[in-house]
């Protein structure tokens, strides 16, 4: 494992801090986006910048606001937002041609950001990703709560506290649903998901393969994988994944 490199912090799109880690090397540069309430130390985040150190391969890690190491708070996250700074922290790195990495809440806001920035994003890979959880991930009760303006607490497996969803956060996704219609994104798209996934539907990632529009895109199925797909094995099918993207 390499030594971490020192955070760097750009001024985000909204007056806030943002905290990123960024190695460089040939392109396209591979750029991870975490999770709902994950960052850039997370083991998957780690483990791609690691072996992209390894090989000479530019990566970007970064923390959204309100996240991590970057200022702001989680409470005033939105979707529309965090698709915005990473626009802006791709813009600050001169990147040209990304990869975004995007895991569960990442892989719907890889989507955003590639119809932000269609000449730069040249392929998706989605781990467990959750596009439009804001609809299929609450029940009625709970989404008449948070359109009254409540916050939504629910347990957290991964730790003590309860897992927060806002009011706003839950407005802004679903006005940014993609399910629906189509998905205008034509590169490589490649869609990892366990079939153990006790918090997103594996059979997602077969609906959103097929509301791509792109005609290259591989869906891979781990039986035994769950939602945070980070054992060894997982993430070695992750890194198998991203040397075998087409470079063209």
């Amino acid at each position: 494992m390499t030594t971490p490199a020192p955070p760097v912090f750009h001024p985000g799109p909204h007056g806030l801090s943002l905290a990123t880690r960024f190695t460089p090397g040939f392109g396209p540069a591979l750029v991870f986006l975490p999770g709902y309430m994950s960052d850039m130390a997370g083991g998957k985040a780690t483990a791609v910048f690691d072996w992209a150190a390894e090989i000479g391969r530019a990566c970007l890690l970064l923390d959204y606001s309100g996240c991590g190491l970057s200022e702001g708070k989680f409470a005033e996250g939105t979707l529309s937002r965090r698709r915005d700074e990473v626009v802006a922290l791709i813009h600050a790195h001169a990147l040209d041609e990304v990869v975004l990495v995007g895991s569960s809440m990442g892989g719907w806001l890889m989507l955003l950001v590639a119809q932000a920035l269609p000449g730069t994003v040249r392929a998706l890979v989605g781990l467990a990703a959750a596009p439009d959880f804001t609809e299929w991930g609450y029940d009625t009760a709970q989404k008449a709560m948070l359109a009254a303006g409540e916050t939504v607490l629910e347990p957290n497996p991964y730790g003590p506290e309860p897992t927060p969803t806002h009011a706003a956060f839950w407005a802004d996704g679903q006005a940014l649903q993609q399910l629906n219609d189509g998905v205008p994104f034509d590169g490589a798209v490649r869609l990892i998901h366990g079939q153990a996934d006790a918090d997103v539907p594996w059979t997602l990632a077969l609906t959103l393969a097929e509301k791509l529009r792109s005609s290259d895109v591989q869906v891979l199925l781990i039986k035994d994988g769950d939602h945070r797909l980070s054992r060894p094995q997982d993430i070695a099918v992750l890194l198998d994944t991203l040397a075998s993207l087409p470079r063209d």
